[in-house]
């Protein structure tokens, strides 16, 4: 028997004709302090933005009793989204926009924060002024927690995601991710996530290799902290369950995948024979604690490699 959602609404949620939407999925988090923080702004905004939250089958009775007191008192208009059951992050998204009013979608994760506090005005302006397909804010560590066990994670991140607006167009479909990430509706369902990827990563990657073919991605500076810093043995559980998405990927998009260094890495590990033996080295190495954080954030970086390989 299939349960249906549950939804709540506040009072700011009737009439209100938003031009932009924010679509909050999560699961077990809890995103009160980032709807407080963008409650900031509600005086500026008028009705101009909505926020539609999914909770994807959380379980939680408290934490959700919590989160609609909350709503209740804000000025912005949401909507809470409730799930007996956990859908996925790919479903989970779609679900979000088809309950979403405005003409464009921005995807933020529960866990970011706001690096300025002008940060929903940014976007709505952008929205108003140059209404465009795709765009990227960016995001950062500023506000991250910097405790030791998350240091191999911080590492990788400040390397290779926390990267400059103009660093990030040179490559836009790249450094496309759901955590801060303005989608126009139509694109949106012209091109939606594929729901059959499983697990953790590349679903927004591929997304927006398939949106790149047919619309301009562009990469402007409005950032948000990702909070939801791992420790080294969580990442490497993560790229554990990406290697089925990574190979579907490479199946899509070869052309694009090809020129990325992760993927010709990959290749070249690929020809070592005792590549399913060492493996486990190369992993035990970056959860070895005493070692240089640049050597372990290495280790696992060619970890990640050595699983892409059996995709390539």
């Amino acid at each position: 028997m299939t349960v249906k959602p549950r939804i709540t609404e506040n009072a700011a949620w009737t009439g209100a004709r938003p031009v932009l939407s924010v679509l909050m999925p999560f699961l077990r988090d809890d995103p009160r302090d980032l709807l407080q923080l963008l409650d900031r702004e509600a005086a500026s905004l008028g009705r101009s933005v909505e926020i539609v939250v999914l909770d994807d089958g959380t379980g939680d009775i408290a934490l959700t009793g919590g989160l609609i007191d909350v709503i209740t008192h804000m000025s912005l208009p949401v909507r809470l989204i409730t799930l007996a059951k956990n859908e996925g992050r790919s479903v989970g998204r779609n679900r979000l926009a088809a309950a979403a009013r405005g003409g464009s979608l921005l995807f933020l994760d529960s866990d970011m924060r706001p690096d300025a506090f002008h940060f929903l005005g940014p976007w709505a302006d952008l929205v108003k002024a140059q209404d465009p397909a795709v765009a990227f804010g960016g995001f950062s560590l500023l506000q991250a927690p910097t405790d030791g066990k998350f240091a191999v994670h911080r590492a990788m991140a400040v390397k290779s995601d926390c990267l400059p607006h103009d660093v990030r167009a040179l490559t836009p479909e790249k450094y496309v991710y759901t955590s801060n990430l303005l989608v126009r509706r139509d694109v949106f369902e012209a091109e939606a996530f594929d729901s059959a990827f499983t697990g953790w990563g590349w679903e927004d990657v591929e997304w927006a290799m398939r949106v790149s073919r047919r619309w301009p991605v562009i990469h402007i500076d409005n950032p948000a902290t990702h909070m939801g810093l791992d420790t080294t043995a969580s990442l490497a559980g993560k790229y554990e369950q990406s290697a089925a998405n990574f190979a579907r990927v490479v199946a899509k998009h070869p052309d694009i995948v090809s020129g990325y260094p992760s993927f010709r890495v990959a290749k070249k590990l690929k020809r070592l024979p005792m590549l399913k033996t060492v493996r486990p080295m190369i992993k035990q190495a970056a959860l070895t604690d005493w070692l240089p954080v640049k050597a372990r954030a290495f280790s696992l970086r060619l970890y990640r490699a050595a699983l892409y390989a059996e995709a390539v």
